[in-house]
């Protein structure tokens, strides 16, 4: 892991199904949406996986959006956590952020723009890790 304070990170909400993506220069401040990426299935393919989607897209660490409910932890959140240590072992610097309502934020943004509904199912996800991105930088 570097000493060097990350220039460009991944955003990453996880899911079953796709795992959006979204990469910032921590310069701008400004988030873009990635094409998502299918779940394999497997925690260390979609590790790897991730891994050289952050490398193809110069990016210097990683943040996993975080699962949370009203009591903490879910099934989901442990998975996810279970991830960024499979990330970490492949010499990754992850942070974890709650990722509560970003998928519902996602949304929100994404019918704004006046996209169908198939529209804003194809785009919710990376939507969703731009939104993780942004609290991240924003420390919430």
């Amino acid at each position: 892991m570097s000493d060097l304070a990350p220039v460009r990170l991944l955003g990453v909400d996880f899911g079953r199904k796709n795992i959006g993506l979204a990469v910032m220069d921590l310069a701008t401040g400004l988030p873009r949406p990635l094409k998502p990426l299918s779940a394999s299935g497997t925690l260390n393919k979609d590790a790897v996986a991730l891994v050289q989607a952050m490398k193809k897209n110069d990016a210097q660490g990683m943040v996993i959006g975080l699962p949370l409910d009203a009591n903490g932890d879910t099934k989901m959140s442990r998975v996810v956590r279970q991830l960024a240590d499979k990330c970490c072992e492949l010499d990754v610097d992850v942070w974890l952020v709650d990722e509560s309502l970003t998928s519902q934020e996602a949304e929100a943004n994404l019918s704004r723009l006046g996209l169908t509904a198939a529209g804003i199912r194809a785009r919710v996800d990376s939507e969703a890790a731009c939104q993780i991105l942004l609290r991240y930088t924003h420390g919430s």
